[in-house]
């Protein structure tokens, strides 16, 4: 049985959630923890750390302590461990960058109810074209996939294998895990060509710049290379329509060889479309800065690989924070 309800709290809380979100991409941006990191600081030499205001910096420290983000003590402020893994840029568990691609997401947002009466995106703020954002959304996708990614390498059994499509790969995060993973696999990462320094850079910073390749290319427009055993398809189905989604598996059964395999990773939904909480949310997202972008369900992702041919559809289990799934089929 429900308790009662006393007061509006629970819908004030929900409503002001933006002030902890405001407070920690602004502690992100001007990289407090990291100048924290150096050693306990006072307000003051928190400010001068990061060039901005002892007073206002005071206010945000404050803050960031309540949220429990930091410790305070004789006036002196410390990391907490979380923090200190996370948000320290020096970390190798930083996950700043991400961070800051939902800060360029902010006045999308701020404009969703203009979204929903239009039924399209809202042209609001943050532009993929701008170096920062690019950086961000980039660097944001290889913060949240190394958190999953070697997980998902372990758990899929490519052994036989030899060359997987790392389609829209963005940074190349899955190709590199996969390859670490299987090591007689080789990988092509396609995605636009202003994001090959960025994979070229991290590719690079792994060790795998002989398996894994850099194509430019555009999935939207261009014929996909051909002869892979493995094409995987991470986070793309979320920001296209229903039907350029089918498109593309059209594409990808003609881009594996006989026998090959696709492995399709995205949020799902359950099939009446009203949860989980995070994919039904993330349609939103796509609803304010995508043209036709949605969550989809698993039935309708297995529903578009079979209308394409594909056979053998399973799901592989992982153990994802944002419920996303992964659902393989064989060409």
């Amino acid at each position: 049985m429900k308790e009662p309800i006393h007061h509006p709290g629970r819908l004030l809380s929900i409503s002001g959630g933006f002030w902890e979100a405001s407070a920690l991409h602004a502690a992100v941006k001007l990289d407090v923890f990291s100048a924290i990191e150096e050693g306990a600081r006072t307000a003051a030499e928190a400010a001068a750390s990061i060039g901005a205001d002892p007073r206002a910096t005071g206010m945000l420290l404050n803050a960031l302590t309540a949220m429990e983000l930091l410790r305070k003590k004789e006036g002196r402020f410390v990391n907490t461990e979380e923090s200190r893994r996370f948000l320290v840029s020096a970390s190798p568990e930083y996950v700043g960058y991400i961070i800051g691609h939902h800060h360029h997401l902010v006045a999308g947002w701020n404009r969703l109810d203009e979204a929903v009466r239009s039924g399209g995106p809202v042209r609001a703020g943050a532009s993929f074209e701008d170096p920062e954002v690019r950086h961000n959304f980039l660097m944001g996708m290889f913060n949240l996939a190394s958190l999953l990614a070697p997980q998902v390498a372990r758990r899929v059994d490519l052994s036989g294998r030899r060359r997987l499509l790392d389609l829209g790969g963005g940074p190349g995060t899955y190709a590199i895990h996969f390859c670490v993973q299987n090591k007689t696999l080789e990988a092509v990462v396609f995605d636009r060509p202003e994001t090959r320094p960025i994979a070229e850079g991290v590719i690079a910073r792994f060790g795998l710049k002989d398996r894994i390749a850099f194509q430019a290319g555009d999935y939207l427009a261009d014929t996909l290379p051909d002869g892979f055993d493995v094409v995987w398809v991470s986070h793309i189905l979320h920001a296209e329509s229903p039907e350029f989604c089918a498109e593309l598996m059209v594409k990808i059964h003609a881009a594996l060889k006989p026998g090959g395999i696709v492995l399709v990773h995205d949020f799902l939904l359950a099939e009446s479309m009203d949860g989980p909480l995070f994919p039904a949310l993330f349609s939103l997202n796509m609803l304010q800065g995508t043209e036709a972008g949605q969550a989809y369900s698993r039935g309708q992702v297995e529903s578009m690989l079979e209308a394409a041919g594909f056979t053998d559809l399973t799901v592989v289990a992982i153990d994802s924070p944002n419920d996303s799934g992964i659902v393989a089929a064989t060409k």
